[in-house]
This record gives C-alpha cells, structure tokens and sequence, in this order.
C-alpha cells in the first residue's frame, strides 16, 4: 500500500512539477533571469544537505520505529525532540553565516555570471535559503509519520509545495515571484501539513538537547559522513552550474529544464520504490536476514529499472518534442529546443544509475554503513570534475550533461557490485542489463532514424505531440517485443500475466 501511495503521489507531483515548468518556460525561457533561478537554488541545496545530511528519513526513520516497535514511546519521542532541536540549532547559526557569505558564495557558484545577474542571484538565493529550515523540519516530522505507516501526508506535502510555486509565478510573472513561491510552498506544503498531522497524532515535541544522548550520537554517526562527503550524487547540479555559467546566457537554464524533465521518471519510479522499499530492507538487515534483505532490495530495483530504461527510450528519441509539448517556443527558440532535446537525450543514458542509486545507496544504510557510499561519490566527482571541464568546452551543455551521465554510471556501478559483496549475495544485474542495455540501445536507434524520417518539426505543441504520439506508437512496441524477445524477466512475467487474466477474461464472457 505504502508502494501504491507513493507511486500514485509522486506521479501527480511530476505532472503538476510539469506544469511548474511549461509556466517557467512561459515566463523565464533561456533568459539570463533563468539561469539566475536556477542557479539560486545551488548554495541553500548545498547548505541544506550539510545540515541533514539527506539523511533524515534514511537515518531517523528505522531509529525512530526501533523504539515505537519496543513500545518505548518515550525514548521515541525524546529521540525526535534532541534532533529535532539540535537540526533548528544548527539551521539558525548556519543558515544566518550563509545569508550573510552569499555574495561571496554567488560569485563562486556561477563565475560566468555578469555583475548584474550575480547582484539578482544574491538576492534570489537568499529568499530562497529559509526555505531548507522547512524542508529539513518537514523532513523530520515526515520521518515520524513514516515511521508509523502513515505515508499520505508526507506524500501529499510535495504537491502544495509545486502548487504554491506556480502561484508565485503566475501573480509576478518574474523570477523573484518564483522563489517567494518556494519559500511559501516550504511552510504550507513540505513543514504545514506534516507538522499539523503529527499534532493530530500526539506530536511529543520536547524542549531538550543533549549531544551525550545515545540516539542523538548514533544519527550524528550515521549521517556525518554523508554530511561532510560531498558525492557526486548532491554536487552533479552545482558541477554543470558552475562550468554552464561560462557558456554564455541560457545554457544554465537549458540544462535546468533537461535535468528536470529527466528527473519525472526517476522520482516516479526510483523514488517511489525506494520510500516503499526501505523499511523492509532496514528490519530484514538488522534481523540478520541479508539474503531476504538483498532480493528485497533486487527486486524493487530491477522492476525500477525496466521503467527507467522504457522512459529513457521516450526522453532520448523524442526529447525536443518533450520539451516542446511541456515548455512550449514562446520564449525559446528553436535551436534552443533542439540542444535543449540533445541534454535531455544525455541526461538520460544514467536514468537507470539515478534510479537505481536511490535504492543501492539505502541498501547501505539499512547496514548501518553510510561512509562507503558517501566517500565513493566524493571520489567519482573528483574524478569526473575534469570531464565537466573538457566535455563542457568541446560540445557546450550536451557535453556537461553527458559528462554526468558518466559521473553517475561509474559510481552506480561501482556501488553496486560492492554492496553485493558486502551483502555476500550473487550477481542480480549482470544478466538483466546484458539484455536490457542492448534492446535499449537498438530500439533508440531505430527511433531517431524514424524521428529523421519525420523531418524538421514545425515548433507547435500540436505538432509535437503528433510526433510523439507516432514515435511513441513505434518505439513502445517495438521494445517492450524486444525486452520480452531478449527475456528480460520483469517484463516476460508481465506479459505472462497479462496474457493468463485475458485468457480468464474470455473464458468468463463464454460461460
């Protein structure tokens, strides 16, 4: 149920995400305003996963119903509350020394970036940064309804957050609407709705700090390695942030737009599956039961993955007209849609790493085993940060978005084969994506020989959905036959069972 909830809520907060960003292609388009938006969001994300590390619901969640699942609702509680506390404390000094470096900051995060749009960056990163004391707090209090099998207002609480951006866009029409929308979405949405479900619930908020208490050090612990380890997982935005802004004006923002557009299907599957995956994981892990815990973990990730890479056909052979169907040409021009597509496209050969690492990097954390992960990311970014240099300059933001995908896949992989060896399982990819990757590969190339054949496209969003419409019509088909030819198992049990409830279907309007 937990799984369904998800999934349902995730799919609904990429539509409306959809509709936040067909309003800021209305709006913003490539402008130099639009790299600017996008670029705000760079040093309060960054601050924000130093504080929580984004280890709230990783880390507090199996902590947390450890004590409610003793029936020690008081440990519980006061568990919550010395977190909870020390995270405002930190949220409030930190937060303060940042609002005040910003300029500095700013100038760092984008120095291609002209005096003038660093002085609005400045001034947009700062409405901006309260917005992660409601996040981190909201994450917090999402956690302990989690923890409780309450998965519908956490779930709920990204969905006003988009809405109330959007208004703040649509009322001001400019950037600085957009980022008041941010900060107002974070109060209502993401911190308002948890925080009123958990007074509903008996919240047991308690005014007491203690760094010496046992459960405040287990997720100091936990959590300070992915706190100090900047991985290539929460840097991969301010690396094509950073080398984008000296590509000249839009480039940030084309890359913004793709990387979102990339993230629909991610958040839908990967997130969703992980949230609904991980409790089970965490108890089986520390039960012992590392075998049950590993096909758990396989499982929800192949299925995952099937998804991912069924998604990376569409994003990949129909990308301009993606972005046409959703941003619409009225601020942007053609051949920015076209290199726009062309991101989009290389944004999307780590699809399935993305998708994928949301639940390896869990399998880590349900073994209590966060520094692995973390310092393997920080080592990938300081490998790849080269390559966003190199690839940047020779194709522009094609290159920068290709040179994450490469960041991405390098360290999904690599994970993924030492989990399996921590976990002492056998191989549960190898076979899958020698199938997978190939049928992959082929029906995308058989679709950009046919989007070829369609010839240029007329810029409208009717056409572009009548494009999709017919590549969509080829492509789906012609891979799910392929995955099912190739016995991509996850898809063969599929159509298995689709084929036996026809089959009952038609024997039950005989008799």
């Amino acid at each position: 149920m937990a799984g369904l909830i998800w999934t349902v809520a995730l799919l609904a907060s990429r539509v409306i995400g959809l509709v936040r960003e067909s309003v800021l292609g209305a709006t913003l388009g490539v402008s130099s305003a639009a790299d600017v938006y996008a670029a705000a969001f760079r040093v309060p994300d960054l601050f924000g996963y130093v504080v929580s590390g984004g280890a709230l619901s990783i880390i507090f969640v199996p902590m947390f119903a450890g004590h409610v699942q003793r029936g020690d609702e008081e440990r519980a509680w006061r568990a919550f509350s010395v977190v909870t506390n020390f995270v405002v404390l930190l949220l409030l000094v930190g937060g303060g020394a940042v609002w005040l470096a910003m300029p500095s900051l700013a100038s760092w995060m984008a120095p291609g970036f002209s005096p003038e749009d660093t002085a609005q960056l400045v001034r947009l990163s700062r409405i901006v940064l309260p917005a992660q004391l409601f996040h981190i707090l909201g994450g917090l209090l999402s956690a302990v309804l989690m923890a409780r099998d309450r998965h519908a207002v956490p779930a709920l609480a990204p969905l006003v957050y988009t809405l109330c951006v959007i208004a703040g866009g649509l009322l001001s029409g400019s950037a600085e609407g957009f980022a008041w929308g941010v900060v107002v979405g974070g109060a209502l949405g993401v911190f308002g709705l948890p925080l009123y479900a958990c007074i509903r619930g008996g919240v047991r908020w308690q005014p007491v700090l203690s760094l010496t208490d046992p459960d405040f050090r287990h997720y100091i612990g936990q959590s300070l390695p992915v706190m100090l380890g900047f991985s290539i997982v929460s840097v991969d935005d301010a690396a094509w942030t950073w080398f984008g802004s000296e590509l000249g004006e839009g480039s940030v923002a084309v890359l913004n737009y793709a990387k979102t557009l990339m993230k629909v299907p991610m958040g839908v599957f990967g997130v969703a599956m992980g949230m609904a995956a991980y409790p089970t994981i965490a108890r089986l892990a520390a039960d012992g039961k590392h075998s049950e815990a590993w096909g758990t973990l396989t499982s929800a990730a192949r299925r995952a993955l099937v998804l991912a890479f069924a998604s990376q056909v569409a994003l990949t052979v129909a990308g301009p007209e993606l972005a046409t169907l959703v941003l619409g040409t009225g601020r942007i021009p053609a051949a920015r849609m076209e290199e726009l597509g062309a991101c989009l496209g290389a944004f999307s050969l780590a699809l399935g790493a993305w998708t994928a690492q949301t639940l390896i990097a869990r399998g880590f954390y349900a073994r209590g085993e966060a520094w692995l992960p973390t310092w393997l990311g920080f080592g990938v970014l300081v490998v790849s940060l080269p390559l966003y240099g190199w690839l940047g300059g020779a194709f522009g933001p094609v290159g920068l978005a290709m040179a994450s995908s490469a960041g991405m896949l390098l360290y999904v992989g690599v994970l993924g084969v030492l989990l399996q060896r921590k976990m002492a399982q056998p191989g549960a990819f190898g076979g899958f994506l020698l199938r997978i990757v190939p049928v992959t590969a082929a029906v995308i190339a058989a679709g950009l020989l046919a989007r070829h054949g369609l010839g240029p496209m007329a810029g409208s969003r009717l056409d572009a959905a009548y494009r999709i419409a017919v590549l969509a019509g080829l492509c789906g088909p012609l891979w799910l036959i392929a995955a099912w030819w190739a016995g991509v198992g996850e898809v063969v049990e599929a159509g298995g069972a689709l084929w036996s409830r026809l089959n009952r279907v038609r024997g039950g309007s005989r008799a």
